[in-house]
C-alpha cells in the first residue's frame, strides 16, 4: 500500500521520517504539492506537482488514494474524504484519525472558521515538537507493521 503526503504543509522533519521509512520498507511514498519539491534520490520516493489552486493537491490525493493506503495530512476535510474511501489518515503530529475524531475535528474546524470570520484572532497551531515527531514515527511504524502482517 502506498503512502500519500499532502506535502505543501507537511513539516520537513516529518518528510525526513517518511524518506527513511520508504527506503527501509521499500515502499512508495508520493508527495503531492502545487510547487516543486526536492527529495533525496530514491526509487521509492515520488513527487507529483499539481496546478496551483484551492484544494487541487487535496483533490488529486482523494482521486488516487485507495482503501488501505496511508495519507499524511493535517487537512481535516482531506482526511475525512480519504477515510470515506477506506484509506488511513494520519496527521504530522502522529494522530491517526478515526470516525469519532474526524467528526469532532470537522466541527471544531468549522467553529474556528466562524470565529475567524467574525474577526476573532485564533492564532495558529503550536510548533511541532520532539514529542509530536516521536508520536508520528510510532504511528507510522504501527501502520507499517500492519502492512507487513497483511502481506505475510
Amino acid at each position: 500500500m502506498p503512502i500519500w503526503v499532502d506535502a505543501d504543509a507537511c513539516p520537513k522533519v516529518i518528510k525526513e521520517v517518511l524518506y527513511r521509512a520508504a527506503e527501509r520498507e521499500q515502499m512508495i511514498v508520493t508527495l503531492v504539492a502545487n510547487q516543486s519539491l526536492s527529495v533525496p534520490p530514491s526509487r521509492f520516493l515520488r513527487t507529483l506537482r499539481v496546478a496551483a489552486g484551492f484544494d487541487v493537491a487535496d483533490n488529486e490525493i482523494v482521486q488516487r488514494a485507495e482503501a488501505g493506503d496511508l495519507v499524511i495530512t493535517a487537512d481535516i476535510p482531506l482526511a475525512a474524504e480519504v477515510m470515506e474511501k477506506g484509506a488511513i489518515a494520519l496527521n504530522p503530529r502522529g494522530e491517526r484519525y478515526s470516525e469519532a475524531t474526524i467528526r469532532e475535528r470537522l466541527t471544531m474546524r468549522d467553529f474556528m472558521d466562524t470565529l475567524r470570520a467574525s474577526g476573532v484572532q485564533t492564532g495558529g497551531p503550536a510548533t511541532l515538537n520532539q514529542r509530536d515527531r516521536q508520536q508520528f514515527a510510532n504511528e507510522l511504524d504501527k501502520w507499517l507493521q500492519q502492512q507487513r502482517k497483511q502481506s505475510e
